[in-house]
């Protein structure tokens, strides 16, 4: 399964924001179940990015 071209956006985007931030990206990964995108920075932010490319941290979407 591939990500979609919303969710490859957003992981860009959030990539960009975490290492201009000097935060380590410790896990990303494509729940083939959920299709969404998990990712895990600094060993305690927890995002969850959905299939059409919104993003969600601490159960608020951007």
């Amino acid at each position: 399964m591939k990500p979609t071209i919303a969710q490859l956006e957003t992981l860009y985007r959030v990539c960009i924001m975490a290492s201009n931030l000097l935060q380590d990206i410790n896990m990303t990964r494509l729940d083939e179940r959920t299709k969404c995108i998990y990712m895990i920075v600094n060993d305690t932010i927890e995002i969850e990015i959905e299939v059409d490319g919104r993003l969600r941290y601490e159960n608020i979407e951007f």
